[in-house]
């Protein structure tokens, strides 16, 4: 075990006899040593060792970034956090410890930390227990991945169904539920806390791409992350039945209200949670049951409560959050990131780029880490995310080289299209409108093309900052050069392989030499990105 582990208050005597976990002193978050290896961590060694550890690394995505939140959360409500933006740089530079927070939660009443407590159950609401026998299903119903909308399948029969989850699990995934939980209708009957405890609303990350700085230990993440509060840094929200927060009731549609506090927004109860416990036929602790209502509805300040956001405008002219999309990979919207830190976008950004520009070793201080839930309306689809480096001093050209990056294969993709319809229509001349687009498909690279663009595409950007140490005057242009011959190839190796496909006839032969000269001819083009003519952008 690395560091030293915190002593926990215990009482005295059991109230009475009934299952309890504290994820205080339970290993609950997988943690990531410097060697390499895996090992789990309670919260209170979590923040002792947050020096020692490399990162945490949660089963998917959004479960870390959960996590990431309401460790931030406990920061904030243990006062360990910057006053000032000039504090803040300060923290990253002396590695400020995250101890503080560490004995702070050490020290906290063990009813608040109990995930089984009768009244006050951590991130829970005990109000759910008068319908718990009613309306509780299987576990699938906690893990987003597993729930589907909450109801899906006509007969709910996946539900019922749910294989036990270990506390440390369902833990995680209550977490996940708080910040990720998509729009629907709950399983549970309103009659008792009121119809609107069947309205769930989207979770406050939901529908957008959260972005997290990460440095080379997971305490230099939380100290990348913990930014200056305006005012009080707040208190946790460890229950619905406990705390200040003055909470709405289900008998009337919820009011958003405004997070008192940053520990209050990061950890605020987005979904009204129920778990039941027993024990395990090993003995240890599992989550059999549970039961998933309306939460929280928060009133979000884009400028106050989405420092990390990055806003962009829609075909349509609305202006929100860059949103994770399920055909454009977050890669490709890389240039937007360092933009918003070119460009010193208020708070997270404008703090980033105030660093002071230095080089201890080989390769990106840190990386911008771009996290989102792509869902069709009420029904999750998949997690998306991407890393992206950064170095100080480096957003302009680390901006010109993710912006013409990302331009130079969308050209790509867009001539292999122009090369499959080409030699479709050649080889299927009498083909009906209805059978076009599956014919074409058959010729299309692209879809091969654009996984594979992603990998030049990262090499893209870590030579830019290792270029801008030792050449500050251009680092762009040489590994950008690179990067598009290696796409070039990419994209023609792939055309061939498709137009293979061809009829092995004079028609086949007509087609793929066709199809080939279109492809050449529109990578060669004035209009094209000067790049794939050997010759440097200027603007």
């Amino acid at each position: 075990m690395i560091g030293r582990a915190l002593p926990l208050k215990h009482p005295s005597a059991p109230v009475e006899q009934r299952l309890s976990w504290d994820p205080r002193r339970e290993p609950c978050i997988p943690s990531v040593t410097p060697e390499g290896a895996r090992v789990p961590l309670s919260l209170c060694e979590l923040l002792d060792q947050a020096d020692d550890l490399t990162t945490i690394d949660c089963p998917t995505p959004g479960e870390t970034v959960a996590v990431i939140e309401f460790v931030m959360a406990i920061c904030f409500a243990s006062g360990t956090c910057p006053s000032t933006p000039e504090e803040w740089r300060e923290w990253i530079r002396d590695e400020h410890g995250l101890h503080p927070a560490a004995e702070w939660l050490a020290g906290e009443p063990d009813e608040h930390w109990d995930l089984f407590h009768p009244v006050t159950p951590l991130g829970q609401n005990s109000l759910l227990a008068s319908s718990f026998d009613e309306s509780g299903t299987g576990t699938a119903q906690l893990v987003i991945e597993r729930a589907g909308d909450y109801n899906q399948f006509f007969d709910h029969h996946h539900l019922e169904d749910g294989k036990p989850l270990p506390a440390a699990d369902a833990f995680r995934a209550m977490l996940a539920q708080h910040a990720y939980g998509t729009y629907g209708r709950a399983r549970i009957t309103g009659r008792i806390l009121g119809p609107t405890v069947t309205n769930l609303s989207t979770g406050r990350l939901q529908g957008r791409i959260r972005v997290v700085p990460l440095g080379r230990t997971f305490g230099e993440t939380l100290r990348l992350n913990l930014y200056p509060p305006e005012g009080d840094p707040g208190r946790l929200n460890t229950s619905w039945t406990s705390g200040s927060v003055n909470r709405r009731n289900f008998a009337v549609r919820a009011r958003p209200r405004v997070p008192e506090s940053p520990a209050d927004l990061h950890s605020a109860l987005g979904r009204s949670v129920l778990l039941r416990p027993k024990r395990d036929p090993d003995g240890a602790i599992v989550v059999d049951r549970v039961l998933i209502g309306a939460g929280e509805v928060l009133e979000l300040d884009p400028e106050k409560h989405l420092q990390d956001a990055v806003f962009s405008r829609t075909t349509g002219g609305e202006v929100k959050p860059l949103w994770p999309s399920p055909t454009r990979a977050l890669w490709q919207e890389a240039h937007a990131l360092y933009s918003a830190v070119k460009d010193a976008q208020p708070g997270l950004y404008a703090r980033l780029r105030s660093l002071p520009r230095k080089r201890e070793r080989q390769g990106a201080p840190y990386h911008l880490w771009a996290v989102g839930l792509i869902s069709n309306k009420t029904l999750p689809v998949s997690w998306t995310d991407g890393y992206f480096p950064y170095a100080p001093a480096m957003e302009a050209h680390l901006y010109r080289a993710s912006r013409r990056g990302s331009r130079i294969a969308e050209y790509l993709a867009w001539s292999l299209k122009r090369a499959a319809i080409l030699a479709s229509e050649k080889v299927h001349s009498a083909a009906r409108p209805a059978d076009e687009a599956r014919q074409m498909s058959r010729f299309d690279a692209r879809w091969m093309f654009w996984p594979e663009a992603a990998k030049p595409f990262d090499q893209l950007l870590e030579a830019v900052i290792d270029e801008g140490y030792d050449n500050p005057g251009d680092p762009v242009q040489s590994p950008l050069l690179e990067y598009t011959q290696t796409l070039t190839d990419l994209a023609r190796t792939h055309l061939v392989y498709r137009l293979d496909t061809l009829p092995p006839n004079e028609r086949g032969f007509q087609a793929r030499a066709t199809a080939l000269k279109r492809f050449e001819d529109d990578i060669s083009h004035p209009k094209a990105p000067a790049e794939l003519r050997g010759e440097t952008a200027h603007d």
